[in-house]
Formats: structure tokens, sequence, C-alpha cells
């Protein structure tokens, strides 16, 4: 099934192809869920725009306007007199993003959803699945001044970035927006991290795949499934954080039983350590996200056992 035919499914099944189309602003979304999301609200009707440096147009049927989200200048000069319904900000990093973005946006959109991260939650280490009251954005302190423009800085401190981006937000009750916080993302055959192509090429040599000796679970989403999901926040009024991530959870050996079904070759072999680099996805604290939020608020999640074997299908296609 192609990208554009789920698109139309999907506004057909929510109910989102409209009458009055809304304006929206996309902020990046060139690539992964962000283009998904984009198939989706086109799909659906609405009067797209998508902002991004130039590095690659947006699909037929969208306004592309293109400037540096940190220059504000930039911004304000390319948008004009332009106002939207929604803005889904899918690139910001940092609270100096979060500000100029907060100050740009004041007056022109009725609501911004932030995509943010199960990364905020790195300091709580709990057996329980993590609610959205367990990092309170108004508690997080911003600090500007940190070496946010820095990438080796900016890599190692993603959670805390999108924490205090949160805050920013946050701390403008004027300002009504949602911080989507999105479980680790898996499937599609685009999907860039690598991730279950690294267990792959172990699996088939025979090399061993390095864990922590105490290995702990986390909570996942398809990336079909958070496409859904931010086009369903998009037609939603509610405000704040909220989690987004299929039902139940998976640990670095559930992954690589699904990558064993794709790989006729070879088999897993795990090497436990203490302290250490180990393999993307495996994990010394718990990364479970309580989806109750969202639940009550109207969305149906799957559950990740539903679709893990698909995602490693999709993602590693033909493998040997």
């Amino acid at each position: 099934m192609t990208q554009e035919v789920k698109a139309r499914e999907v506004a057909a099944r929510q109910g989102n192809a409209r009458e009055v189309a809304r304006e929206v602003l996309v902020i990046g979304g060139n690539r992964y869920f962000g283009k998904r999301l984009i198939a989706r609200l086109l799909a659906a009707g609405d009067r797209v725009t998508v902002l991004n440096r130039g590095s690659s147009a947006p699909p037929p049927g969208a306004t592309h306007l293109i400037a540096d989200r940190d220059d504000e200048n930039a911004l304000n000069s390319v948008l004009g007199s332009r106002s939207f319904d929604v803005v889904v900000d899918q690139v910001c990093y940092t609270p100096r993003q979060a500000a100029i973005a907060r100050r740009v946006f004041a007056g022109r959109t009725r609501r911004y959803v932030l995509t943010s991260t199960v990364e905020v939650y790195e300091y709580e280490d709990s057996v329980a699945l993590v609610r959205e009251q367990d990092v309170d954005p108004l508690g997080v302190r911003v600090d500007l001044e940190l070496p946010w423009d820095e990438p080796e800085f900016l890599d190692s401190h993603y959670g805390e970035g999108k924490r205090q981006a949160e805050a920013v937000f946050a701390a403008e009750p004027a300002f009504p927006h949602v911080a989507v916080r999105v479980a680790h993302v898996l499937g599609g055959e685009d999907d860039f991290t690598g991730r279950l192509e690294h267990y792959a090429s172990r699996i088939r040599a025979g090399e061993p795949i390095t864990v922590p000796t105490a290995n702990r679970p986390a909570t996942y989403i398809h990336v079909e499934e958070i496409a859904d999901f931010l086009f369903w926040t998009v037609g939603q009024d509610f405000t704040g954080p909220v989690n987004a991530a299929s039902h139940g959870t998976l640990t670095t050996h559930d992954l690589c039983e699904a990558v064993s079904a794709r790989v006729t070759a070879g088999r897993a072999v795990f090497r436990e350590v203490e302290v250490g680099e180990v393999s993307p996805l495996s994990f010394r604290r718990f990364y479970g996200m309580d989806n109750t939020r969202a639940t009550r608020l109207g969305f149906t999640f799957g559950n990740v056992r539903q679709w893990l074997r698909r995602a490693a299908d999709e993602t590693l296609g033909e493998v040997n």
C-alpha cells in the first residue's frame, strides 16, 4: 500500500475530509513520519504549508516556504501576514528554537503542536509506566545560555533540549500548545536510523549484540501510527503534554527475535555489560510510557506485538 493510499484511508476513517479546509503549517516534516503526516493532511483536504531550509520540496499540493527556523527575522519575513489554524513543529530541539517560535507564532496560530519525545523521561527510572505529569514542563529550569548550537552537545542532550523546549511553550499560558511525547519509532522502508539493520548485520555475522546486564523494556510506536496520531491531534483541541505509544513493551531480545525472522543465516548472540556503550534500543532504565491520556481523549492505539514483525519486514526488506 502506497503512502498516498494509506493517507486517504486514514482521512476517510477518521472523518477528517473537511468542507472547510484547515490552514496547517508543518515545520520540517520532509522525511519519515513527518512526510506521512503531510500526506494525510493533504488527503483530508487541508491547505498545507511546509517550512524548511530548502533541503527538499514538499509533495504536490503543499505550499513551500524556505527559511532557517533559527533566524527570527527570516521567519517573520517569509511568513509575512500568514496565519494558521495549527502549526506542527517537527524539528524543535532546543529552548532557543522554542523561544523564537513562541514569539514568531504568537497571534499567528490557534494551536501549536510540538513533536517531543519519550527521552524527556530519561531521569524517571520507574518500573511503572510514566505519565505526563511525571515531567511537568512548568517545573523544568530553562537555560538559554547552554551551547545548544553545538551539534555534539545537542546530540548528547537530546532529551534535555526537548524538555526545556516544552518548558518554554508551557511558560506562556496564552500560547495554546501540545507536546506530543513520541515513543521510539519503528517501521517503514525509509527508516533512516539504522537501528534494526544494526541487529541484522550482527546476526548475519554472528557478532555479539551488546546489551546492559539489566536490560530494560521500552514502549514503541509504528511509523504509520505516529503519523495517524499527529494527524488526529491536529483536529483536536486539547493542550499540554501527551504520550504517544502503542500498547505493550519490548526488550532488545524481542526486537532481535523479529529481526532474526528476516535473516536466514546466523543467530542473535548477546553480550551483557555493566558499563560502556550498548546497542541501540538497549536501555539500562525503563522507558515505558502510559498512554491513558491519549486513549481517554479518543485515540485508539494498536499493540506493539501486532505490528513488530511487519515493521522489521518493511525496514529490512530482502535480508539474507
